[in-house]
């Protein structure tokens, strides 16, 4: 069984670490406990590791958030990955710092990467591992937020919530979506 495992994020020094990069933070680190690196193909920089018998393609789309779904799209394409097995990890706004809720499918929540997604593959039942970013900006501030880098505190407690980020992928893959949400939704 093969999966594609998409992280959100923007390409370039300026994105490197911010709020708005969680989905490539969360692939780094999955990337880094599996001893791989991603190499720089078409639409994402993408590698590709086993898991019990699963075999993962992680890729990081270099097509900008407000693209995702190109790449996504075309590595779905040529991998032959159903869209029950794409799994997409994103920021999310709605939710407190460090929160994570998968999800089976819907709306775009107002995210640029996850409208071009539902745009481009043409529905919105796709899994989605939403990370939360919290919501502390002023009004009118909200691109300056996502664009920002974590603070001090955030960056001390993320760790650990991106370890739990990459076992949900693990485990989505091996027992499916359902039990992964029962198992990790709540905590």
């Amino acid at each position: 069984m093969k999966y594609l495992i998409a992280g959100l994020g923007n390409i370039g020094n300026e994105y490197t670490h911010t709020r708005h990069n969680i989905g490539f933070d969360v692939l780094d680190a999955l990337a880094k406990a599996s001893n791989i690196c991603f190499e720089d193909n078409r639409y994402a920089f993408s590698t590709e590791t086993r898991f019990k018998g699963r075999t993962l393609v992680l890729i990081k789309p270099t097509t900008y958030m407000n693209l995702s779904g190109k790449a996504i799209n075309y590595w779905m394409q040529k991998e032959r990955i159903l869209p029950e097995n794409l799994l997409v990890i994103v920021d999310d706004l709605a939710l407190p710092f460090g929160s994570l809720r998968l999800r089976p499918k819907g709306s775009d929540g107002g995210h640029n990467g996850l409208k071009n997604i539902n745009e481009i593959l043409g529905h919105p039942n796709y899994a989605r591992l939403r990370f939360g970013i919290g919501d502390e900006f002023r009004k009118g501030q909200q691109v300056d937020f996502v664009l920002s880098k974590w603070s001090s505190d955030e960056e001390k407690a993320l760790s650990p919530r991106i370890e739990i980020a990459c076992e949900i992928i693990k485990t989505f893959s091996i027992m499916g979506l359902e039990r992964t949400m029962t198992l990790f939704n709540n905590k």
